[in-house]
């Protein structure tokens, strides 16, 4: 006989670990919460001797750096470009757009509706 997983069988399942796996879950935290831990004494650390200070480090004098002169740079001369002569354009003629007849449309009567006889 074939197995049939049966959706009513999952879910059942599903909801019976997971009420047993909260109930574990409280019962443990609520012993955490009852536990109480005894006080240690704190421990007192001994006395560090004092550390001797330093004397300050003394740099040695460095002597003068002399400042030397700028240096001059060569003038460039101005560069002097020819003047172009502007193009000459032809003139186009001005196109003209022929003009479209708008079209007349036909006048329509009102149709008649004839009128629904009413009951008696």
């Amino acid at each position: 006989m074939a197995y049939h997983n049966n959706p009513s069988f999952s879910l059942l399942l599903l909801v019976t670990l997971s009420l047993t796996s909260s109930y574990a879950i409280q019962a443990e935290t609520r012993h955490l919460l009852e536990v109480t831990m005894p006080e240690l004494p704190k421990p007192e650390l001994p006395h560090l001797p004092e550390i001797p200070t330093l004397p300050k480090p003394e740099l040695p004098h460095l002597p003068e750096i002399p400042t030397l002169p700028k240096p001059e740079l060569p003038k460039i001369p101005k560069l002097e470009f020819p003047t172009l002569p502007k193009p000459e354009f032809p003139t186009m003629p001005k196109l003209e757009v022929p003009a479209i007849p708008k079209p007349e449309l036909p006048t329509l009567s009102k149709p008649e509706i004839p009128q629904v006889p009413q009951k008696p």
